[in-house]
């Protein structure tokens, strides 16, 4: 019989906070610490701790004891403590494809300080796993990942799932997993959670009882003789008895070796005995076969305001600061701000974690976030600013012919991958007197005030001196002030005027100058605007809209003449289930607002843009009944539920501003409402009226295509998965793609539409899981503003490249007031020229160790994509690289151009050498 060894891991699950708010898990957090310090002194049998795979654990313990760094440092070095790879234990389908990536990175350059660090893809209690995973970690030098959820045999609650070979993915707890490029990991399994080896009893009765159970639920999932028995759990303090506790196991079962263990040691001796059939699981580890009810999918629409305010924050990041300080880097050689940026991306890491960004905590904790949100942010934008200032200062304004002296330019940046048109709206200073200059600010700004500005004479022109249709706001005088590198700060008035206009074919990775000339003679028309409105409609050169007396619309794409009907219509269900899980009361009948009269006004008709506002007044139940309040005080599971909603009603006024730009593919709409009903869910409807079994949706580096219809086991009614910028149903011939800001959670209904329901807020009362924890803020109650793009298109989301607009949706303009230079930059310009069809440039920045600059890119067909790169700066050296910013292979420039291939579902990186001036 084949000897088998029992590996104890020891470690505790570090949620920083959860049921409890993040100050009352540190200050455990300090004794667990402490406590471990103390055994790994006095202890040598005591070998290895596992520290839960996240990086902030160290930060947030020598923040309150820097004394002990010394002793900590021991420990890590010596390989007893183990840390990385991650900074923290994100929720990896909340959080972004490069969020993902800067969370392994930070991770890896924090544990680069110790000189050692955990290579182990570390997912215990993701609510999911990301189908390009496999690629990150070979792209980390990461062979094996664990993971506790996403396949069988770890059901709801953790239960372990009878042993049912042909029903799950694999019939071990071993595998190989692969990603959709190819790329393969090993992947375990915690078939029986990561607490298995739990509390081991040093008595010897307790742990022949114990160690019985324990060693034959091991045996029934593991291929080869090493088993694996996690010592540790959830906050988990540490086992300062183990060595005894091994002791006692070795005399009761001396046919097994128990050895305090690493993972890498498990996983060494795991390798030499992996059998021949191991099954291969590929992409997306969702729980896709199983009941349904333990995917905690909805997660992605508990507290929808986190994940809006989280959106905003990654992709001012990404495609923001990022960008625009290495912009600033290489035309000015302004320092690129490694630190800041880090200290921002950190800030924003902190809300990731599962229990966090999941919206699955206690309201203390999801407060703390805001606070931590608008902390990123301000940091992220005044990187930003500061980027900007430093470009602005070597345009060339005053080398273009067509404006005059007087004239105000205004500079206009696009940090996405694609040239891009769309509405802007700018603040320009028409005059401005510093409070120095006297006699005192109030006489100041009377004196502005009364100043003619006649901005019915003046007009924006672009570099070619062709006027651009523009509407010109007077803002009146207002406050301001510099903060000079040299100076004390400088408080002045100012007027101001506000411009609204399209900014046309702005480059990729550049920016386009427009000025205002105040008073110029007009010298032709601006171009003729393909914008028309008509009754409760309205069309430009690509889309037409009707909007109906309910409130709901018709899109058609005027290129293929396809029309989606009756799109945008409300709906609203009863919910009562908690934060993780939503659940509709049985019998409970949604109601829409389908055939309910609305409001419908025509708001604003420009020649950039046309609006219209459109007003459901609507009555639904303002709670579930009483009974519900009784269920959640005694515990009784969310499936067994029997409350209903409330008869009792409250009004629900929503506000639907649909718009329409002059350049626009796709129709922009805005809903905003006051939440003051409670234990519901509301979704917008998008009936495609498309025939497909599977659908596309924006996840982490790839569109990710899923099915329609799920598994024979599923048994949940709710379907509901995970997006990002967007999700996308398409016959072949036609599609129509919804994209969102910070929506991450839909449904493709099974209705006989192929109906795309997007959830815009859920309203819960209470966390769940283990206890009863009221979360009364989880109601969402009050002011929300939800914000989706409608885009009908021929193909699929990726052959039509509709995905790139999706992308755009989601990125901000940047601006700024540019004074009259004489710089060396053009007006126009482009850091980058690229060309590939299908692929998504998805970073652009600064390395840490060699300032090289990198680009990243995504191809998100599952074939292979030409990629062309023309660096609009002079380039030394250009490298292959990977998510960590190393260099590999070196490639070379030819004709300044650089022509790669990048295989089918490949993130592929270059590190460019950028010359030195």
């Amino acid at each position: 019989m084949t000897r088998k060894t029992a590996h104890l891991i020891s470690h505790t699950h570090w949620d920083r906070e959860w049921y409890m708010p993040y100050e009352h898990h540190h200050y455990l957090l300090m004794e667990l610490m402490n406590d471990l310090l103390t055994t790994l002194e006095e202890d040598e049998r005591y070998r290895y701790f596992h520290l839960d795979g996240q990086t902030i654990i160290i930060e947030d313990f020598l923040q309150v004891h820097p004394e002990k760094r010394e002793q900590l440092e021991k420990y890590i070095t010596e390989g007893r403590i183990i840390i990385g790879p991650w900074y923290v234990l994100q929720d990896e389908f909340l959080t972004s494809s490069e969020a993902n990536v800067r969370n392994l990175l930070i991770g890896h350059q924090d544990a680069a300080k110790y000189g050692v660090i955990s290579k182990l893809g570390y997912f215990p209690d993701s609510f999911g796993n990301m189908g390009q995973a496999p690629q990150l970690l070979q792209q980390a030098d990461i062979d094996t990942a664990v993971f506790g959820r996403g396949v069988k045999p770890t059901g709801f609650d953790n239960v372990v799932i009878d042993h049912i070979n042909s029903s799950y993915e694999s019939p071990y707890s071993e595998m190989f997993w692969s990603s959709p490029d190819g790329s393969k990991v090993i992947g375990l399994l915690f078939a029986n959670w990561y607490s298995n080896g739990n509390e081991v009893p040093v008595d010897q009765a307790e742990a022949k009882i114990y160690w019985d159970k324990r060693l034959a639920d091991s045996g029934k999932y593991a291929s080869t003789p090493e088993l694996l028995f996690m010592n540790g759990c959830d906050h988990q303090p540490v086992q300062m008895d183990l060595g005894d506790a091994i002791d006692t196991a070795k005399e009761l079962f001396p046919d097994v070796d128990f050895v305090h263990s690493s993972f890498e040691n498990y996983i060494d001796a795991l390798k030499e005995q992996l059998p021949a059939d191991l099954v291969t699981v590929e992409g997306e580890l969702r729980s896709q076969h199983t009941d349904g009810w333990g995917t905690l999918v909805n997660t992605a629409s508990a507290r929808v305001y986190l994940k809006q305010l989280n959106q905003v924050g990654q992709t001012l990041l990404e495609k923001g600061a990022e960008p625009l300080a290495a912009l600033a880097h290489l035309v000015s050689g302004k320092s690129y701000p490694h630190q800041l940026l880090t200290y921002a991306w950190k800030t924003l890491m902190q809300n990731h974690p599962h229990d966090s960004i999941c919206g699955c905590s206690v309201d203390e904790v999801h407060r703390e976030m805001v606070s931590r949100f608008d902390k990123s942010r301000h940091i992220t934008e005044a990187i930003i600013d500061e980027s900007l200032k430093a470009v602005a200062g070597e345009i060339g304004t005053a080398n273009v012919e067509a404006w005059g002296d007087s004239s105000l330019p205004v500079t206009i940046y696009n940090m996405t991958g694609w040239d891009r048109s769309g509405t802007v709206s700018v603040e320009l200073i028409t005059h401005k007197a510093y409070f120095k200059e006297g006699p005192n600010p109030t006489a100041i700004a009377e004196r502005l005030g009364a100043l003619p500005l006649h901005l019915e004479d003046g007009h924006l022109l672009d570099e070619n001196g062709q006027i651009i249709a523009a509407k010109a706001e007077d803002l009146g005088v207002q406050f301001g002030y510099e903060l000079p590198k040299d100076q004390f700060r400088k408080p002045y008035m100012a007027r101001k005027i506000r411009l609204t206009f399209n900014a046309g074919q702005v480059p990729a990775l550049g920016f386009r100058t427009f000025a205002w000339e105040p008073s110029a003679s007009k010298l032709g028309q601006a171009t003729r605007s393909p914008l028309v409105a008509f009754e409760n409609g309205m069309s430009n050169e690509f889309i037409a809209v009707q909007i109906h007396e309910d409130g709901s619309y018709d899109v058609t794409d005027k290129r293929s003449q396809r029309t989606f009907a009756g799109l945008g219509i409300y709906e609203d269900c009863g919910d009562i289930g908690n934060e993780y899980v939503f659940r509709q009361p049985e019998g409970d009948i949604a109601l829409t607002t389908k055939g309910i009269p609305a409001q419908i006004t025509l708001v604003e008709n420009e020649p950039y843009r046309i609006s219209y506002e459109i007003i459901h007044e609507w009555e639904i139940p303002a709670s579930a009944d009483a009974l519900f309040e009784e269920e959640k005080r005694k515990m009784v599971p969310f499936r067994k539920r029997q409350a209903a909603r409330s008869a009792d009603t409250l009004p629900l006024k929503i506000v639907t501003t649909i718009s329409l730009e002059q350049s626009g593919k796709g129709v922009q709409v805005s809903a905003s409402f006051n939440n003051q009903a409670q234990d519901h869910r509301l979704r917008a409807l998008f009936p495609t009226g498309l025939e497909a079994t599977t659908h596309l949706a924006d996840s982490i580096f790839e569109a990710a295509e899923r099915d329609i219809t799920p598994a024979s086991e599923w048994i949940n009614p709710s379907n509901a998965q995970h997006q990002h910028a967007f999700v996308s149903v398409s016959d072949g011939q036609f599609g129509l793609t919804i994209a969102n800001k910070g929506l991450n959670e839909y449904e493709v209904l099974r209705d006989g539409f192929n109906t795309i329901a997007v959830t815009l807020l859920r309203s819960v009362s209470e966390l769940g899981d283990w206890g009863v924890f009221p979360t009364p803020e989880a109601q969402c109650l009050g002011e929300h503003t939800v914000e989706f793009a409608i885009y009908p298109h021929v193909g699929t989301v990726v052959e039509s490249m509709t995905f790139a607009e999706a992308y755009q949706y989601q990125s901000p303009w940047f601006h700024i007031q540019t004074e009259r230079n004489q710089g060396s930059l053009p007006s126009t310009y482009q850091l980058l020229k690229w060309q590939g069809n299908s692929l998504a440039l998805s970073a652009f920045k600064l390395s840490l160790d060699h300032e090289d600059v990198m680009i990243r890119w995504y191809n998100l067909a599952h074939h292979s994509e030409e990629l062309t790169m023309n660096p609009s700066f002079p380039v030394d050296s250009i490298y292959l690289s990977d998510i960590l910013e190393r260099r590999h292979n070196s490639e070379e420039l030819v004709d300044g151009e650089l022509q790669a291939t990048a295989g089918k579902a490949q993130i592929i990186t270059y590190a460019l050498t950028p010359q030195k001036k």
